[in-house]
């Protein structure tokens, strides 16, 4: 038989645990949702890229990575291309570097509490002309 004085022990060993368990599934969470911007950055700056290097129209370009961004809102997504040896066009044998970059809303806004914003960046290269 249990001693009298031990009656209430597990809630209060469940109670003493459950704000690490929740600590930690809450990071799993934020890190996920996290991953998944960085991914979603990435593919929108290949996209920019590949386009700009076909295209050679930086507007539409842009756009076209603003919306390869997956789950995040185009709107929020900016783009800038830069290219390798100078200038502002995408000519035979350079090559056209694609940033995406994103502010990152964590879902509980836990994390913005200790760190700010967080701002999340993509890359991507394309050499021009195809």
């Amino acid at each position: 038989m249990h001693e009298p004085t031990e009656k209430g022990a597990a809630a209060v060993e469940f109670a003493l645990i459950l704000p690490l368990l929740l600590l930690i599934l809450i990071g799993i969470i934020e890190f996920s949702f996290a991953f998944n911007a960085q991914l979603s950055l990435n593919q929108a700056a290949r996209e920019g890229a590949r386009y700009m290097a076909i295209h050679n129209d930086s507007g539409v370009a842009a756009t076209q990575a603003s919306q390869a961004a997956g789950r995040l809102t185009p709107s929020t997504v900016t783009t800038t291309f830069t290219f390798s040896g100078g200038g502002s066009s995408c000519s035979a044998g350079k090559q056209v570097t694609a940033t995406t970059s994103y502010t990152l809303q964590t879902v509980t806004g836990f994390i913005d509490g200790f760190t700010g914003s967080i701002v999340l960046t993509g890359k991507g290269t394309m050499q021009c002309g195809g």
